[in-house]
């Protein structure tokens, strides 16, 4: 495989600008090498029409080349704000995988290790029988803290993520688990409390110095501060409000009422849905590690771009090539307790699901609405989605956009990869 990749990539990329696509009124902008003009088709279909307002980006890299940057519609419910490349999107879950690809940062410089009991680190975590609990416990899902209604009462008692991370140290569980409970809410807090032990500092900070720096963007935040409000995109849907109804939420998953008792604890909070809305949402001020990423297409893309090519992309280096190939490796294989599904848990990733045949290597983490991000190790491929319409509610991961996005792409790059297709 190797040979027909560094022969495509001696081919000049062609970049091809897009304008109205087919099925599409409204246009879609920006450029794709040509081995991938069948994404831009459906990237058009799906994102660029104009049924609605919203939009969103979609940008494809491989082996440290950007061979799609596409993006289309608006960034607010009057369709008044054009999306531009440089537009950021609330990203809910797929906020942990950023989160999670940080925490590998300080594994990589031998501060902790994946077996270290967490309470080595973070004393006060010990509480509540929970002092066996390790980092990869933690990382997979089976640290037995999936419930935020144990944890918080309201919403709004969530702002406060100190005290957050104060709770969740201090909450007695049966840990670690055998099985996987997805942690939807309480992830961010656990991994954000124990950065805090490591190096003093939140994990807003860390986000910007040890990821987005390095990379040379300015695409990744947890939360929103004042400096790039201007530039994150409104929430538009009506499955917004669908984050403070567990009825509907959850109907997908109701096949067992123990699987629905989970389901329900760690992703229903009454009232979550008042976070996410007004001219400065609330969700903007807080550090909320496992729901509150605000991010560029491109910057996701360029960070999974590391994940998929043993740590490094386009000469930048996030980690070495031995924890990179440890993070790919599947730690949990049963279906999880709340979801329902056998997501194949990595060490703060899931498998990257797509439509047709999955790829067996490739891992990630999607988020509530339908964005998302995965890298294939196998191609040297990497991808970032965002958009801000919540429109509906098909898989517990978001709507069915992105996988449907991710054949196209798949069928692409393998394409390419096979020497089938040169890439311009």
């Amino acid at each position: 495989m190797a040979g027909p990749l560094r022969a495509a990539r001696r081919v000049r990329r062609v970049p091809h600008t897009l304008r109205a696509m087919q099925r599409a009124s409204a246009p879609a902008h920006g450029e794709v090498a040509a081995a991938f003009r069948p994404v831009a088709t459906a990237f058009g279909r799906m994102v660029g029409r104009s049924t609605g307002a919203g939009g969103g980006a979609l940008v494809v890299r491989m082996r440290g080349e950007t061979l799609v940057n596409l993006w289309a519609g608006s960034a607010d419910r009057r369709a008044s704000r054009p999306w531009t490349p440089d537009t950021l999107a609330i990203s809910f879950s797929t906020t942990k995988g950023v989160a999670s690809t940080l925490l590998h940062r300080y594994v990589d410089r031998g501060m902790l290790a994946y077996d270290d009991p967490v309470a080595a680190h973070w004393p006060a975590f010990g509480a509540g029988g929970k002092g066996s609990v390790t980092v990869r416990d933690l990382m997979t899902h089976r640290a037995g803290l999936h419930s935020v209604q144990a944890l918080a009462d309201r919403a709004e008692d969530i702002l406060d993520h100190l005290a957050m991370e104060e709770r969740i140290a201090a909450r007695a569980v049966r840990a670690p688990t055998t099985r996987s409970a997805y942690h939807a809410i309480t992830y961010g807090w656990l991994v954000a409390g124990l950065l805090r032990q490591l190096t003093g500092r939140g994990i807003a900070d860390l986000v910007r110095t040890e990821l987005a720096a390095p990379l040379g963007t300015d695409g990744l935040h947890i939360g929103a501060p004042p400096a790039v409000q201007p530039r994150v995109a409104e929430p538009v849907g009506s499955a917004l409000r669908h984050l403070g109804s567990a009825a509907q939420v959850l109907a997908p998953l109701w096949t067992r009422a123990t699987r629905a008792r989970s389901a329900i604890e760690a992703l229903h909070l009454r009232g979550f849905d008042r976070l996410f809305l007004g001219a400065v949402p609330p969700i903007w001020s807080t550090e909320a590690a496992a729901v509150n990423g605000a991010f560029s297409a491109d910057a996701l893309a360029r960070l999974y771009g590391t994940l998929a090519n043993g740590g490094t992309d386009d000469g930048v280096r996030l980690l070495s090539a031995e924890v990179t190939n440890e993070i790919g490796r599947v730690q949990v294989r049963n279906a999880d307790a709340v979801l329902g599904l056998p997501m194949r848990w990595r060490t703060g990733y899931h498998h990257a699901f797509t439509a047709g045949r999955q790829p067996t290597r490739a891992f990630g983490h999607y988020g509530y609405g339908g964005s998302g991000a995965w890298a294939d190790p196998t191609l040297g491929l990497s991808v970032g989605f965002v958009t801000n319409r919540i429109g509906s509610f098909s898989t517990p991961l978001g709507d069915l956009t992105l996988l449907r996005l991710n054949r196209a792409i798949r069928d692409c790059a393998l394409r390419v990869a096979r020497g089938a297709q040169p890439i311009s």
